[in-house]
């Protein structure tokens, strides 16, 4: 049986420092390359900058660079993830904006294809990789990120969902200001951005696992040393061989499932794991804030 291995630090700061640059770079491109040049609008505080950046210069043809309102508009929204989601989240997002918009003031503007719908697609799916890919490692780009981490706690639903209800506005005022085409042309960029970060964040969802082992009690330490998530345990015997093993169920999210999977392989190689799509959940499921509270008391 092989034994825990204990997390590298540095390859895991190491990583997210790759994310928080990635991040900051697919969006930079997406705005200057893509959503900019179209007049297709980007979701969030990304589009708000973009609305006042082009309203200002085309009707008082005052010059203000989009990345530029960025920053200055994500700053009172980080107070809100320092105390709402944590120090660590908004210290890292705030890295991530202040990087997208170093990166959005020094690259040209330069439109890659004058085709309104390919650059609605291209810059939905390049804010949603980056925005996911920040979401998934532990901070965001910014924003309205911020808001919506913050109300999918309070009430479960997606990101995805709650960033699309949220930038409906950003939709009807491009259309009262630039026309109802460029509305439609940002209505299917956010889509796209939003379907591309539920496919990569999927904290949301949950999943079933079901894991047959002879070493239940190891196990169970080993899970437990990387998650804090209920545990089942049944009583099992080998159909063809009549071995006596147990099977372990324990219900979390796809986010955690990489956590599960290393504490599996480093406890029993042998061991089988079913994993089961979850559709509905009664009873209590511990978030990301209880389970912080809960290791702060062990």
């Amino acid at each position: 049986m092989a034994k825990l291995k204990v997390p590298n630090m540095w390859a895991e700061f190491s990583k997210k420092m790759f994310f928080i640059f990635f991040a900051a770079l697919t969006n930079a491109i997406a705005l200057n390359n893509f959503l900019i040049p179209a007049r297709v609008y980007g979701a969030g505080l990304n589009g708000v900058s973009q609305l006042i950046s082009s309203s200002l210069f085309d009707f008082a043809h005052i010059h203000v660079s989009t990345g530029l309102l960025i920053i200055l508009f994500n700053a009172p929204i980080a107070l809100l993830g320092w105390y709402k989601i944590g120090r660590d989240f908004t210290l890292y997002s705030f890295m991530t904006v202040a990087l997208m918009s170093i990166f959005s003031m020094i690259f040209p503007i330069i439109e890659l294809t004058p085709d309104p719908i390919m650059n609605a697609v291209a810059g939905g799916v390049m804010s949603g990789v980056g925005i996911g890919c920040a979401l998934k490692y532990g901070f965001s780009t910014g924003g309205m990120d911020i808001i919506s981490m913050v109300l999918s706690k309070t009430t479960g639903r997606s990101i995805g969902s709650l960033m699309f209800g949220i930038n409906l506005i950003i939709i009807s005022t491009a259309g009262f200001v630039y026309g109802w085409e460029y509305a439609l042309y940002t209505l299917l960029s956010i889509y796209v951005m939003t379907k591309v970060v539920d496919t990569i964040h999927t904290s949301h969802q949950k999943v079933t696992a079901m894991i047959v082992t002879k070493h239940s009690d190891e196990m169970i330490k080993a899970i437990n040393d990387k998650l804090i998530r209920g545990i089942t345990v049944i009583p099992a015997k080998g159909g063809y061989t009549g071995d006596d093993s147990a099977v372990l169920m324990i219900v979390i999210t796809r986010y955690e499932l990489y956590d599960l999977e290393i504490a599996v392989k480093e406890t029993d190689t042998s061991a089988f794991v079913n994993i089961l799509q979850t559709n509905k959940l009664i009873g209590e499921f511990w978030d990301t804030d209880q389970q912080k509270r809960q290791k702060e008391q062990l």
